[in-house]
């Protein structure tokens, strides 16, 4: 499991995985906005974090 968070939610993502006991959730940082930014460039998003996705996955 990778949780996708944006950089805007970052810290209270920290704060969650700690209160529930997961502090090494894997997460991949995302830029924000993603909503309403249109198809094209949630794909350009997308391969730009692909890899480390994966590489969380992998772990």
């Amino acid at each position: 499991m990778v949780s996708l968070v944006t950089e805007e939610f970052w810290e209270q993502g920290n704060f969650v995985a700690r209160s529930l006991g997961m502090p090494d959730l894997p997460r991949v940082k995302l830029p924000h906005p993603i909503a309403g930014m249109g198809e094209a460039y949630r794909e350009e998003v997308a391969a730009a974090v692909v890899a480390s996705i994966m590489q969380r996955l992998a772990q």
